[in-house]
């Protein structure tokens, strides 16, 4: 579809789902707000997936770390010497991208081209955010807002032993901001310095990871079918040996057919036990994991899936992004929504129609299903503005229903309208 992207741009801020950052001032470059709508999609999708991979499994336990963590956690991982993209910039005009970045040099070419332009040679700039504890300024106060997730469930790896009964093989799970000093965010919320993130670290022995990453290669692809994504737009990349990342010994992307290319979607790598043998010299806690039944002792090795929230959300309302001459729909699958139904008295200046309106709405929502509620203008009006923000059923109350208990209840994707008693409208919301 023409235009794609600029279109679920404009339906996000006009219908609530994603503002730009900081909009009154002017906005900040990449920043972006989750609107009423947009935060109610996003934990939906965040809920599905601790659900997915945390609670429907036994092997599997969950943390909540600090953002801000002690820097020599980021020193025992190698980021602070290690995690950096290669950055060029235009002699002419000092702009700065992504060395490896053919895509965006050729179209800052493409915008001067009466000028013969000049890079400098490729720099490593650090990705990692700086920021100063307390009130003094000396080298001691510096640590950093965390670049990866992963690196709490590494120093949390000797509690989760100590403090439960779970065996190898097990993972930690995690959900949460990262922060990354970015050369070249952009692309609405694909690329910001500021990102939500669900990953978990699978620790294996070293002998059983090639199993384990196809296992998790497949429950990836698994994910993406459960939020409703085209698999045919979806695909495997491998990296090279140079691509890959310090810690990793395999690392594949999962990569997304976006309007502006084929980018990362989602991550899977083999970090080996590179991170809990370094924290383990440089802390002097003893990380290793002791077998039960034989009593070997080793330092286990990780499985490491990712999975972008943001980007998540992106690819979700692009995919569910649908529009004919008369409306335009999200065609969202209905556990996504962030209304699982929307309840409409047939007239709003009918005060019998809109008790048993708000009746119905009620009980509802005492079951735990977000429902709206609208009354303004006519019906028609109403079943559009539905369809446009992916509420999955719009629910009528009419003068019949005064007379039998039975509602009007129309689908979002075919329009089709039936009518059904109210006592069954349960049953048809919960997914």
């Amino acid at each position: 579809m023409e235009n794609l992207l600029e279109k679920v741009v404009s339906l996000c801020k006009r219908r609530g789902f994603i503002f730009p950052g900081s909009d009154i001032y002017g906005g900040l470059a990449n920043s972006w707000d989750y609107g009423p709508l947009g935060t109610e999609l996003k934990n939906n999708i965040a809920q599905l997936w601790w659900k997915r991979f945390v609670h429907q499994r036994d092997d599997m336990v969950g943390i909540d770390a600090a953002i801000i963590m002690n820097p020599k956690v980021w020193e025992a991982s190698e980021h602070v010497a290690s995690f950096t993209d290669p950055l060029i910039e235009c002699k002419v005009c000092h702009t700065r991208i992504r060395a490896d970045q053919e895509e965006e040099k050729n179209k800052h070419e493409s915008l001067h081209k009466n000028i013969k332009i000049e890079w400098t040679e490729p720099k490593q700039f650090n990705l990692m955010f700086p920021i100063r504890l307390g009130a003094t300024e000396d080298s001691g106060s510096t640590s950093y807002l965390r670049g990866e997730i992963a690196q709490a469930m590494f120093v949390n790896f000797k509690n989760i032993l100590d403090s439960t009964r779970i065996k190898l093989p097990f993972g930690i799970a995690s959900q949460g901001k990262a922060f990354r000093n970015e050369i070249t965010p952009g692309n609405f919320i694909f690329r910001t310095r500021e990102f939500n993130l669900m990953e978990f670290e699978y620790f294996i022995r070293e002998s059983d990871w090639e199993n384990q990453f196809e296992y998790w290669r497949k429950e990836m692809w698994n994910w993406i079918e459960d939020l409703g994504l085209d698999k045919n737009l979806v695909h495997e990349r491998e990296h090279s040996a140079e691509d890959r990342a310090h810690y990793s010994k395999k690392t594949i992307d999962l990569e997304f057919d976006f309007p502006f290319g084929r980018k990362e979607l989602y991550g899977l790598a083999y970090r080996t036990n590179f991170d809990l043998k370094n924290h383990m010299e440089k802390s002097g806690q003893d990380m290793t994991y002791t077998d039960p039944e034989t009593g070997e002792k080793y330092i286990p090795h990780v499985i490491e899936p990712t999975f972008g929230l943001d980007r998540s959300i992106l690819v979700v309302l692009l995919s569910a992004y649908h529009e004919d001459d008369k409306r335009v729909v999200l065609k969202l699958n209905p556990k996504l929504a962030p209304f699982k139904a929307a309840v409409f008295p047939l007239l709003a200046n009918k005060p019998q129609l809109v008790e048993k309106a708000r009746q119905i709405l009620k009980d509802l929502k005492s079951k735990n299903l977000n429902i709206a509620w609208d009354d303004r203008g006519n019906i028609g009006k109403r079943y559009y503005s539905q369809d446009e923000i992916g509420t999955p059923h719009c629910i009528t109350v009419d003068f019949q229903t005064l007379e039998d208990d039975t509602v009007t209840i129309r689908d979002r994707d075919t329009a089709k309208q039936e009518r059904l008693p109210i006592l069954q409208l349960l049953s048809r919301l919960v997914f």
